[in-house]
């Protein structure tokens, strides 16, 4: 089966076997990762998988820190609270 090669340096490698593409990432002691199933042909990439999951990780745990935190406060009442007492709990 034929699939698109790109190297570990970003560039396009042609279109291989998967035999050739996988010799290749073993010669360079890397892997090979299918990174877009769904093209004709596959495309597969020689990076350091090891790395590459790190990599994703780090950028989750960043988008995480960005993100807002809501925190939800709680008010008791009762029915014979008067309007002026609502009033100031909704604003304090």
């Amino acid at each position: 089966m034929q699939r698109r090669l790109i190297d570990d340096e970003g560039n396009a490698g042609g279109i291989l076997s998967t035999q050739e593409a996988f010799n290749i990432a073993r010669e360079r002691q890397l892997d090979l990762v299918e990174v877009a199933p769904q093209a004709k042909p596959p495309v597969c990439k020689i990076l350091d998988y090891g790395k590459y999951c790190f990599d994703l990780e780090k950028k989750q745990r960043e988008s995480k820190k960005k993100q807002k935190q809501s925190k939800l406060k709680e008010i008791r009442m009762q029915p014979k609270i008067s309007a002026g007492d609502i009033d100031f709990k909704a604003k304090h």
